[in-house]
């Protein structure tokens, strides 16, 4: 029997938590498409740098808000794209996938994998413009980030939340010193983040080989994107390291970040904005192309003990022309940074590498993010390259030079040889010590400076071999006292009568 009580029950129910569920999608139309660049009517209520999608499932970033239409930067090719198809918003704020899933991974800017080892299974997402920690969260940089290169370690140290530019022409180690430095950071607990913006494929696959035969993609990830992209991707590449890195930051753990290079991310900047009909100032970038980098760096710090101690230390990296440290996008940079290393040709073809010139190169923080036992002999050696220096230009035009200038000159000499280091060889911080102690006290006088590097290479490995407790107490209190440093004579003195 149909009990009509009961259906008139159960349809009473259904209708009183009756909840209609209307799904409101705002959608626009493109009306002109060309160079990665798409302008679409209809989206009233679109957020700056909002992700707006395609048909074809691409995605595109909503970056000039005008009176009547959008300007869309297209994150991919824009060949499919017609005028009249229609724009979805997603109401998401351009983002990348974040977290230790990135880890040994090679990723595009949208945090898709393109190393062929599948997909990234991302739990968390991150905005790709954060502001950066306040004065209030940030605490000094005092803690060192050893490069493992003696010539910077010593001269132009780098301390944890600390920005230092990488500054040179093209083709003379700037990317060495950066591999070099990630390749340092095994076993410190460092976490690495390799920016390649503009890269040949070529050249990021060897950097990625490299890295993962010493060991160091364990704890990398290289975010890419090649000459053939998008501009609007080289444009975000160096946001979305970033936020992978700030995940990892707020997480209490210290972070490396390489931008490589900061040249090319202007030059896409600029491509963006002219395609945008934004005004051009000089040189045709933009009026807020020092915005564009200010914001990015001041993201790097060291965060104070209550934000959980957390750092980013940031080597963005800048190419210049003939060596003009003066031009637009190299002045811009030096003044945001806190120091530089300069490289030239000079040095590199001279045989000095990395052909860092340690007198104009620079670190604003100092000795202050430098171990005692480094700071003990590191001032000497600031002395001894400074004297030189002043005395090599003169000595060129002189023939008859006095027995002090003569000493002056072959100590900076024998230095300059102890500074040079091959490349993919970063050294630990005692037996950098130990090498520079012997350097600064002159007990490498009557070595030949032809034979400097198979001394240094000889006398390290014969040290750790027949008195391991001298680096050993180097490494373990970080400083160089007065009984380690006797002893340490004492045996480089033992090593001279058989070398």
């Amino acid at each position: 029997m149909i009990n009509a009580d009961e259906i008139a029950g159960i349809l009473q129910g259904q209708i009183a938590n009756f909840r209609a569920q209307v799904h409101e999608d705002q959608v626009g139309t493109v009306i002109e498409v060309g160079s990665s660049i798409a302008r679409v009517y209809g989206l009233e209520a679109v957020q700056q740098s909002e992700l707006v999608e395609f048909p074809n499932g691409l995605q595109g970033i909503a970056l000039n808000l005008e009176a009547d239409n959008v300007g869309v930067i297209i994150l991919g090719p824009d060949t499919e794209i017609k005028e009249g198809m229609p724009v979805r918003r997603t109401g998401r704020i351009a983002s990348v996938p974040v977290g230790e899933s990135l880890l040994g991974r090679v990723v595009d800017p949208l945090g898709n994998a393109v190393d062929g080892k599948g997909a990234i299974e991302a739990r968390r997402y991150r905005t790709i413009e954060n502001i950066a920690p306040s004065v209030v969260e940030r605490q000094p940089v005092k803690q060192p980030l050893q490069t493992g290169i003696r010539a910077i370690d010593a001269l132009i140290p780098i301390g944890k939340g600390q920005r230092e530019l990488i500054i040179g022409d093209r083709q003379v180690g700037k990317t060495a010193i950066a591999i070099d430095t990630i390749i340092n950071q095994k076993g410190r607990s460092v976490y690495c983040i390799y920016v390649a913006i503009g890269q040949k494929d070529s050249t990021v696959k060897a950097i990625a080989a490299r890295l993962e035969s010493e060991g160091a993609m364990e704890y990398t990830t290289i975010v890419t994107t090649s000459p053939a992209d998008s501009p609007a991707l080289k444009y975000i590449a160096p946001y979305a390291g970033c936020a992978m890195a700030e995940d990892l930051m707020y997480q209490n753990k210290d972070v490396l970040i390489i931008y490589d290079d900061l040249t090319k991310h202007a030059i896409a900047y600029r491509e963006v904005s002219l395609l945008l009909r934004r005004p051009p100032g000089r040189e045709a970038y933009p009026g807020d192309i020092f915005f564009l980098h200010s914001r990015l760096l001041e993201r790097a710090a060291k965060l104070s003990d209550e934000k959980g101690g957390g750092s980013i230390t940031a080597l963005p990296v800048i190419e210049t022309q003939a060596g003009d440290v003066s031009a637009y996008i190299p002045t811009n940079l030096i003044s945001i940074t806190d120091g530089q290393i300069y490289l030239t040709t000079g040095l590199f073809f001279q045989g000095v590498r990395p052909a860092v010139d340690v007198g104009i190169s620079v670190s604003r923080v100092g000795s202050s993010a430098q171990t005692k036992a480094m700071k003990s002999v590191a001032g000497q050696l600031k002395l001894d390259l400074a004297q030189y220096r002043e005395l090599a230009a003169f000595a060129k035009l002189s023939s008859d030079l006095d027995k002090n200038t003569q000493a002056t000159l072959t100590r900076g000499e024998k230095i300059t040889e102890i500074l040079k280091q091959p490349q993919y060889q970063p050294m630990a911080m005692e037996d950098q010590v130990v090498l520079i102690y012997a350097a600064t006290k002159g007990y490498l006088t009557h070595i030949e400076t032809i034979r400097l590097q198979e001394w240094s290479r000889s006398f390290i490995d014969w040290l750790h071999d027949k008195h391991g407790d001298i680096p050993q107490a180097i490494a373990d209190t970080n400083a160089l006292s007065d009984d380690t440093a006797k002893a340490l004579g004492s045996a480089i003195e033992e090593f001279n009568k058989t070398f």
